[in-house]
């Protein structure tokens, strides 16, 4: 990563060249009169707000889901239990 830093009257004749170096990672600087006032920064697409409960009634638990046969229990732990 490197540091650019343009004047204004520069930044406006080399945009494109300026955006490519932001995309790459480079800290691209805008100044003014010499000193620094803007940074050009690659836009970062926000997150959507979750929603919660948007699959209320699209999943259904069975009623022996907190029962399971023994034979699958054995299989997994063996005789440990």
């Amino acid at each position: 990563m490197s540091i650019i830093q343009v004047n204004m009257h520069e930044a406006k004749s080399q945009l494109s060249y300026l955006s490519e170096r932001a995309l790459a990672g480079d800290k691209v600087i805008i100044a003014k009169a010499g000193k620094p006032c803007v940074e050009l920064l690659p836009h970062v697409q926000a997150q959507p707000v979750r929603q919660a409960g948007r699959l209320k009634g699209k999943i259904v638990i069975p009623d022996d889901f907190d029962s399971t046969a023994n034979d699958i229990i054995d299989s997994f732990y063996g005789s440990q239990l």
